[in-house]
């Protein structure tokens, strides 16, 4: 009985996760230092954008800001965090360039790191002269 439960949570769970994965399918730049912009197409939490150049998700970098560590969004503060971050960079075109993060590597989680600007001002400097905290992992 307890397998049988079990095994409808974990399927249950995988036929919905597909509703909560960002869309953002673009090859991440691999070399620290990469330049690329494009249209901020899609907003994954207050540290964290989808740029592409077109409308194919299949284009869309998703980045980690490298000068930006926003709360986690399962919190009141992560939350607010993403809110300010798709009224500063929705829609508007952004200029990204690849950072190494702590382990050195451009890339984690799938995502690449990365310095933005939109409007030609730093995205991390605009999180915090909105007002968000830092504090996430």
């Amino acid at each position: 009985m307890f397998f049988r439960q079990a095994t409808t949570a974990i399927l249950g769970a995988l036929c919905i996760w597909p509703a909560y994965a960002d869309p953002c399918e673009g090859k991440l730049p691999a070399k620290a230092g990469t330049v690329f912009t494009g249209t901020v197409r899609y907003i994954v939490d207050g540290d964290g954008i989808c740029v592409g150049a077109t409308s194919d998700p299949n284009t869309w970098v998703e980045v980690r800001l490298a000068d930006f560590d926003a709360p986690e969004l399962k919190t009141q503060e992560g939350r607010q965090a993403k809110e300010v971050m798709t009224q500063l960079a929705m829609g508007k075109q952004a200029s990204c360039v690849t950072r190494p993060g702590r382990s050195g590597r451009t890339t984690s989680y799938d995502r690449v790191i990365a310095s933005c600007k939109v409007s030609g001002a730093s995205l991390a400097s605009l999180m915090r002269g909105a007002g968000v905290k830092e504090g996430g992992n």
